[in-house]
């Protein structure tokens, strides 16, 4: 593939790409590049969000070049400030380890995992001295930094911004002057740090990388960013039932920028799309049906797709409630549990307020009859169909 076909298909469906040319010239080169993408794991699993980044580094590393997934054990210490109205609590060292090899395990249904090279930020980030930090931070200015609009909008409110919050950017941007990044990928909310990459390398005397920003997928409820915070996100370890179901769920309107970002669908495909349905040539339970299955085919497998299908289709078209998930409560679970608590552990919510906002919203059932008190005991010790949202059923026995 040459160097302008390649630009054309990474700018496909992408927010910004700084600089095209810059990147042409890279390319023409003829040597491989080093692409950047770094992950702190704060969390255990990886989500379709994540997916959309990661589709990107797969065409490039198809490309012939070199990615280098970066794991910011040491940033994950900090947590990235990004879009955050408050400081994220730290990580124990224990739980980051947890969460990277699980992310390893993860990237592994969309990368190459044997044409990967994987490095923790903490060997170069743990060997800087004082007198290293203190050099490092003079690179920049605190006006730099509180450009941001996170920063900013914290300072506005009264709400206090933390030090090490502010050397988060550096630390980010010191990543890429150690890889010698030609590339580096993210987020669209992450545009600040990874111009801080460029400014760097090029106060260190390095040739600056390009950077590729995407767009922040939507999660389920089609307002928040996909993120385990929200509780709106479809992980990669789901069971193909459930991603099928959950995708099934998402409205009409946030159906075309899962086509968008997650198939590669064209604004022109989109738009032939939406125009079958006015002229009720197709039914958009057909096209989300479609939608469903090119995701978890692409994301999971042919096979998982075709089981996806089958499942939502028995349980949600013919009423067949054998389809729904089981789940095998422990023989010593009590035999009566709050609906609040069967719900958190069903992993449907993760908070109680989020588990009474589903409830008083009429999303919850069990055997067919709403439940809206969230005092509600469910009785366990004969099986049940749980229902939680619209598309995701349970079937419990102990």
């Amino acid at each position: 593939m040459n160097a302008k076909d390649l630009i054309t298909k990474l700018q496909a469906g992408s927010e910004k790409l700084i600089s095209a040319e810059q990147l042409e010239k890279k390319l023409t080169k003829g040597s491989p590049l080093t692409i950047k993408f770094g992950m702190d794991p704060t969390a255990p699993d990886l989500h379709l969000g994540h997916a959309v980044v990661l589709s990107k580094l797969k065409l490039l590393q198809e490309a012939g070049h070199k990615i280098v997934l970066i794991i910011g054990d040491f940033t994950a210490r900090i947590g990235d400030p990004t879009g955050r109205s408050k400081t994220r609590p730290p990580l124990s060292e224990e739980a980051i380890a947890t969460n990277a090899q699980t992310y390893l395990d993860q990237v592994g249904k969309i990368l190459d995992r044997h044409n990967l090279t994987v490095v923790y930020n903490s060997r170069w980030l743990d060997a800087l001295t004082s007198r290293d930090w203190i050099t490092l931070c003079a690179r920049v200015t605190v006006a730099q930094i509180t450009e941001r609009d996170d920063f900013k909008k914290r300072l506005q409110e009264g709400v206090p911004v933390h030090l090490h919050e502010i050397l988060y950017p550096l630390m980010q941007g010191y990543d890429s002057v150690e890889l010698r990044a030609d590339l580096e990928l993210g987020g669209s909310d992450q545009t600040f740090n990874l111009l801080m990459g460029r400014t760097l390398q090029e106060q260190f005397g390095h040739e600056a990388q390009c950077i590729l920003t995407m767009p922040l997928l939507e999660g389920l409820d089609g307002s928040a960013k996909m993120s385990k915070s929200y509780g709106n996100t479809i992980g990669l370890t789901e069971t193909p039932d459930q991603a099928f179901g959950k995708l099934m769920s998402i409205s009409d309107t946030l159906m075309w920028r899962y086509y968008q970002l997650l198939l590669n669908k064209t604004a022109e495909e989109i738009a032939s799309y939406q125009s079958q349905i006015e002229q009720k040539k197709v039914h958009p339970m057909d096209l989300k049906k479609s939608m469903a299955f090119g995701i978890v085919e692409r994301f999971w497998s042919l096979e998982a797709a075709q089981q996806g299908k089958d499942a939502f289709e028995k349980l949600f078209q013919k009423k067949d409630m054998s389809a729904a998930q089981e789940v095998v409560l422990p023989a010593d679970t009590p035999n009566a549990m709050t609906i609040i608590d069967l719900l958190r552990h069903l992993d449907v919510c993760q908070s109680n307020s989020d588990a009474r906002r589903l409830i008083v919203g009429g999303g919850v059932s069990i055997d067919d009859i709403k439940v809206t008190d969230h005092t509600y005991m469910v009785e366990l010790s004969k099986p049940c169909i749980v229902r939680a949202g619209k598309h995701r059923f349970y079937r419990i026995t102990k």
